[in-house]
């Protein structure tokens, strides 16, 4: 991975993510930078990482080859109008933003540049086992393409889409996603505690169980998800009674569900910011 000056702009837990495993990668400490209002995120940055930090955006945006748009969306146009003469500290820099909701023509319209690459990560980034989706216009050269890939991943897995629209559906089938699997987790949980079990013994066995299934499905990556299913559900059994009442109560058809309406939710967000 080349080695580019690069800088975050926003120091929250996406960022400190990214960092610690481009550290981790080899990416040379003096080659990064962040930066943020408040001493205390920066200030653990430094010392964890060895990293520069700056309270002064257009310090790190003016030293910069590449910048990480990470400020929350609602934040974003006061964070680059702040930058003042953005055009002149941005001009001929990579932008990568991992911002929900704001479009490359609205990023474009705040920057006064097109250089950029959008990107959807998801929380388990931290543990570096995120999934992430990448746009960028075909405006966007091969070297830029492959430097945000391997930026990205660094914190996981990575899906190319091929139009911007494809930012929207990730956040729907994996940028929300590790929520559904905790609001179901929770719902087992709840209920073996019901039967009997203590809290933290209900939590091992929703975690352990969990943990199990996701490694089984990526251990066989040839074997379809319906077939994994089929080879625990032995007719007759008690398998077999459980996913059969789940698909009485349509369980399918309320995922589809619940996954369109965070994708219109996505759609709403880009009109709005």
């Amino acid at each position: 991975m080349e080695h580019r000056n690069l800088a975050f702009i926003g120091a929250g837990n996406m960022s400190r993510s990214l960092i610690s495993g481009l550290i981790k990668a080899g990416y040379p400490p003096s080659s990064i930078m962040a930066a943020n209002p408040s001493k205390g995120k920066l200030s653990q940055l430094a010392k964890e990482f060895g990293i520069g930090v700056s309270q002064d955006n257009s310090e790190v945006a003016n030293w910069a080859q590449v910048v990480v748009l990470a400020v929350k969306p609602q934040m974003m146009a006061e964070m680059l109008n702040a930058l003042g003469q953005t055009a002149q500290l941005l001009s001929g820099k990579l932008l990568i933003s991992i911002a929900a909701g704001l479009s490359v023509t609205r990023l474009t319209e705040l920057t006064g540049q097109t250089r950029i690459i959008r990107t959807m990560p998801n929380t388990p980034s931290l543990l570096g086992l995120g999934m992430t989706g990448l746009y960028a216009s075909s405006a966007i050269n091969q070297d830029d393409r492959d430097y945000a890939e391997q930026m990205m991943q660094a914190v996981g897995k990575t899906l190319w889409l091929n139009d911007e629209d494809g930012i929207n559906k990730i956040t729907a089938a994996a940028g929300s996603a590790p929520a559904y699997f905790f609001l179901f987790m929770e719902a087992m949980a709840a209920h073996a505690t019901a039967l009997g079990f203590s809290a933290e013994e209900a939590r091992l066995l929703v975690e352990q169980t969990a943990l199990g299934a996701a490694n089984m499905v990526s251990a066989n990556p040839d074997v379809s998800l319906s077939e994994l299913r089929a080879q625990v559900t032995s007719k007759g059994g008690t398998t077999a009674q459980a996913i059969a009442h789940f698909q009485a109560q349509a369980l399918d058809t309320l995922v589809a569900d619940a996954m369109n309406a965070a994708l219109l939710r996505a759609r709403e967000l880009e009109t709005q910011l």
